[in-house]
Order: structure tokens, then sequence, then C-alpha cells
């Protein structure tokens, strides 16, 4: 989507219109006011005619698209609902996201928003930018009035200067959510552990992200045993992705590390999953997404931060290798893990990741992020990812940034019980609770384990949010790239030099 920047200029005296373009206003129930009234009465009252022939009342994602007389800059007139006095950003970043379709279904191509706000300009045309999102490159062929004619997006406001930087941002952040939810929307035959190292690598390291990949000879060597037995069951072999932004070079400290669990596709292994819906397991590598659309972000953007990225990526499959109900596997930390259920194979990923990371950066903070369990959709839904740790400040800091971008979370608990309750008999642990109960927080419970005592550390079980059936705020259904936004408004926020 091609996003420019206009100082206010003359709407009226155009003695040719151009074809399918709409100018957008963002309006409030009741009497127009504004630039709407100005049109209003330019038009002879077309506009109010218009409402008043439509359920069009101004609330809140409600959308009129009208056409306009000869004499205007633009073909159409688009009303946007939900204007008040203390509309915030967010709200009008969902309002604009819902014209998109509109839109489309008009045949605009060229769309101008008129705000006095540059800043609200700025989240208008991000939630454009973000509902506009496509993933169609396996199509060969499709009817003209599947594809969307939306290509351009003007923001016509007098605050050029804020509009302009606050979009800088908010662009930034929609490509790094593009990349996030191209790799998540790729089938597991072509996204493999390889080629997901690979991309990463050649989409980050031009902008500025030291990357590292480290293959499974270097990954046996420093004893990653809890991640490479997943792995061998697969004729994929694991990589580990390590990512390095120095955004404060003047500093040596690493303020925040993000782990992600990249597994490219579960079967379940040998504790195989059922036939339904097994394809949608090639979204298990969306914690890993994540933290590579987090790192495009910040790089994008110039971020003045240290941050460390790292990701395990495997494939989770049902061979005669395979890793069996009852093999013992020694982890990253020394530790031992009887494996009860095959399935459960994220956490064994993510120990070594959360292992690896604090071992090697010291990072004072930790996030991990995996589609982990089940049992968090079961309990929140596909409205909420579920977090839990050991540090109250960094789980409020999370929560509260989720609630800033529309992206929310809900913690859950972790107590002494849980954790009795994955005591083994023959290991130091085993990778799933006795009792089927409380599975979100088992999950976090077997993670805990291999966090450090001096590591403030959050996990985010993003198993409801990340490739939800319908849209989340501006995001679309697929691969959603959840926990983007909110990372980088935290990072921001929390740990970014001034």
């Amino acid at each position: 989507m091609n996003v420019t920047f206009t100082a206010p200029k003359k709407l009226t005296g155009s003695s040719k219109t151009p074809a399918a373009s709409a100018l957008a206003i963002m309006v409030g129930e009741g009497k127009l006011a504004g630039h709407a009234k100005d049109l209003d009465h330019f038009t002879k009252g077309a506009l109010s005619r218009a409402i008043a022939n439509s359920r069009f009342t101004g609330k809140s994602k409600q959308t009129l698209l009208a056409l306009l007389p000869p004499g205007l800059q633009h073909s159409h007139i688009l009303l946007v609902g939900g204007a008040k006095p203390n509309t915030t950003p967010q709200q009008v970043e969902a309002a604009f996201a819902e014209t998109v379709g509109v839109l489309n279904a008009a045949g605009i191509r060229s769309v101008t928003l008129l705000f006095a706000d540059g800043k609200q300009a700025a989240h208008a045309a991000s939630g454009m930018v973000l509902r506009s999102y496509r993933f169609d490159r396996y199509f060969t062929k499709q009817k003209p009035e599947k594809k969307p004619t939306l290509t351009r997006i003007e923001i016509m406001t007098p605050d050029l200067a804020a509009a302009k930087k606050t979009f800088a941002h908010l662009g930034a952040v929609a490509d790094g959510i593009y990349f996030a939810r191209d790799l998540g929307n790729e089938p597991p035959n072509i996204l493999y552990p390889e080629e997901m190292a690979r991309r990463v690598k050649a989409t980050l390291e031009p902008l500025g992200v030291k990357v590292e990949v480290l293959d499974e000879k270097v990954l046996t060597k420093l004893g990653l045993g809890s991640l490479l037995g997943v792995a061998q069951g697969s004729v994929r072999p694991a990589r580990m992705v390590v990512l390095q932004w120095y955004g404060a070079p003047e500093s040596k400290d690493i303020p925040i590390a993000i782990c992600g669990k990249g597994v490219t596709f579960d079967t379940g292994g040998i504790s195989i999953k059922p036939a339904g819906g097994m394809e949608e397991m090639k979204y298990d590598m969306s914690g890993a997404g994540v933290v590579s659309g987090l790192f495009y972000a910040l790089a994008k953007r110039n971020a003045k931060v240290n941050a460390i990225g790292v990701m395990g990526l495997v494939e989770n499959m049902p061979d005669g290798n395979a890793i069996r109900p009852g093999d013992i596997l020694t982890s990253m930390s020394g530790q031992t893990i009887e494996v009860l259920n095959t399935d459960a194979e994220g956490r064994l990923v993510l120990a070594d990741v959360l292992w690896y990371a604090q071992e090697r950066f010291k990072p004072a903070n930790m996030v991990d992020l995996a589609t982990l369990t089940g049992a968090c959709i079961v309990a929140l839904g596909h409205e909420y990812a579920g977090i839990m740790g050991n540090d109250t400040g960094l789980i409020g800091d999370i929560r509260a940034a989720g609630e800033q971008v529309g992206e929310l979370c809900w913690e859950l608990p972790l107590c002494d019980t849980y954790n009795e309750q994955i005591n083994s008999r023959f290991a130091d642990m085993q990778n799933i609770g006795a009792e089927r109960s409380a599975g979100s927080s088992m999950g976090g419970i077997f993670l805990q384990r291999f966090v450090q005592k001096q590591t403030k550390w959050v996990h985010m079980d993003i198993a409801g949010v990340a490739h939800p059936k319908k849209a989340i705020g501006p995001l679309t259904d697929g691969a959603s790239g959840f926990g983007i936004r909110l990372l980088d408004r935290m990072i921001g926020e929390k740990f970014e030099s001034r």
C-alpha cells in the first residue's frame, strides 16, 4: 500500500473528477460538522440525504460510501462513524480498518483521509494498511472482483509533521507484521526450519540485525538435547536462529530477550494428533514468526534499545527415529526430562532456547511466545493471550501495552502445586502434568524450571490468537502477527532510551 502525505487543499473546483477515488471523513453521531458539513452545503444536502436513506448514524465502525456530484476532487465520499472528543488512536485504527472491505467492494483505487489531528490520521492509515494484508501467492487464477483495488492512501492534514513521525513508527511495525504473517501462512512443505532460518537471515540482515543460524552440529555440541529430541523424527534438520539488535550501542546491557517457539509443522509425533484440523499445525511456528516480525519493526524504525531474539526451529514428525513416550532427554541446562507426551513438544524446544538466551546474553528480562497449549484456547478463547511469569511488574507492563494496542492478555497462575505435578519418577521432571487440569499453567510451570533466578520472565501462550478465524482488531484471519504491536509498545515505553 502506497501511503503519501499532503497539506489540506481545495476539495472543489475540479473540471475532471478522478475516477474511483474517495474522500474519507470521520464523523460522530448527530448533526454533520466540520468538513462534512461544508461538503453537505456544497452538494446541496447530498450527504444529508444519503444518511437519511441509510442506516448510518455515526456510531463506531459504521461506514457510508456515497457518490459525489461533479465539481469535486473525488468521486465518492466515505463517512466513518465513531468520532468523539475522546476517541482513542486504537478506536480510530479499528474504525478505518473496517473501511478497506467497503472501498475494495466499490472498486475504489485511492482514498484521501482528511484529519485535523496528524496522529489520528496516521493511526487511521495504519488500520487500513494492516487490514489490507493478503496472502494470495499460490492462487493461479482469481476473478477480477476478488482482487483488491485500493492501492493508495493519502493523508491530508495540517499537522503533517506529527502524521509523518507517527506513521514512520506505525508503518515499520506494519511491515514487521506483514513479514511475520507471510512466514506463518506459508505451507509447511515450503517453510521448514532451514528455509525459515534462510528467510529470516536474508530479510533482517540488510536492516542491520545480526543474524546467526546454528545447525544441528553446533546444537549437539552445545548440548541442546531437549530441542534436538523433538527434531529427531523429521528429515528436516533443526535450526536455532539468534537475532541481535544493538540500537543503543553506548550501553553494553541487554535489557530484554524475546524467545520464540518455531515448530514449522506439528503432527504431535508418536502421540499423533487427530486428522481433523491438523493442517493448522503449520501455525505452530507463530512464536518464532512474532520474534522475526518484531525485530523487523525494531530495526526498520531504528529502535534505541539493545535486544536479543532466539528462535528454536524444528519439525515434529512420527518417524521411526522419533522420540517415544517414556524417553528421557537431557536439556542444555543439564536437567533431565521424561517425555510422557510427544505432542507437548513446544516446551521441550523452549526449555533449551530459554537456557541458551540466558547463558549467552544474560538479559535482565525475558519474554517467550508460543502456541503452547490448546488449554489456553479453552480458557480464553480467541480474544486473549494467556500470560504468566515470575515478575508482576513485567506482567503488568505487557498487559498495559496490550490494552493500548488492542492485543489483550490475561494472567494465569503459577503455583507450587503445579510444580509438584511435573515431578517425574525417573527424571528431574516430566513434560506434562500428572493431571489434565490447568494445562496452560502446567506448560508455564515447566518452562519456569529453565528460568534462572536473576531473570525477570514472562511466558505468553498465543495459541488462541496466533491464527484466529476472524479478525482481531485490524488483523485479519490466518497468521495474525499477534504480539508484535504489543511488544514493540512495551519495549518502547519500558526499555528504549530517549
